[in-house]
């Protein structure tokens, strides 16, 4: 997205929240690649379709520093509860600190290590999954919180654009691109889902199970 563009979405928008702003610095400080980080833009969006989708299970593979658990969290009712999983056991302290001082330790579960051992140790139905871990295994993610997912429920994958790579001529020459093309491929060909992809940041898939 253009700079200019970016600020002129950001001076339109609700403000970024306090707690949010210090984490986002943070990270940019602290961690290797922050721009993992999903930022304020990505993060109004996600608290907002929780407030529309009203989950009362959320399960999240990918939680880097915690910023959109927290997002969600905070786009969600009391009793709401957030699964979150990631795989760098580097950042844990990290994401433990900024979820206490959220005071959502009683709300986000942290689940350390890699996503497709532990998703089944997760008890179910999930009514709202964010994918945002290792692009090169979207397909199995997909296939293993698909049948856990309540009817109506809904799937929102970040990234499914790759910085364009997606589009480009010929075969893919790494896997991580490899991996998001082959979840578009799988979601475009499941006729179990309704979905759509809004092209906001590096592109997010929203996904909803047909009851």
């Amino acid at each position: 997205m253009d700079i200019d563009l970016e600020q002129y979405i950001l001076n339109h928008i609700d403000e970024e929240d306090e707690l949010l702003c210090e984490l986002e610095r943070y990270t940019h400080l602290h961690v290797l690649r922050p721009r993992m980080l999903s930022g304020h833009i990505q993060g109004s969006l996600l608290k907002m379709l929780c407030q529309m989708i009203q989950p009362e299970k959320i399960v999240e593979l990918g939680t880097f520093t915690g910023y959109s658990a927290i997002c969600m969290a905070k786009g969600t009712a009391p009793e709401t509860h957030i699964h979150t999983i990631e795989l760098n056991d580097e950042l844990e302290a990290i994401i433990r600190k900024f979820i206490c001082k959220a005071g959502l330790e009683k709300r986000i579960t942290l689940h350390i290590g890699n996503a497709l051992d532990i998703i089944p140790k997760i008890e179910g139905p999930f009514d709202l999954v964010f994918i945002d871990g290792d692009k090169r295994q979207y397909p199995q993610y997909y296939e293993a919180v698909f049948p856990r997912l309540k009817p109506g429920g809904y799937i929102i994958a970040d990234n499914i654009l790759w910085g364009g790579k997606v589009a480009m001529p010929g075969m893919p020459d790494d896997a991580y691109t490899k991996g998001i093309m082959d979840f578009n491929n799988i979601v475009r060909n499941d006729t179990r889902v309704e979905k759509t992809i809004l092209p906001i940041r590096d592109g997010l898939s929203i996904i909803k199970k047909i009851k």
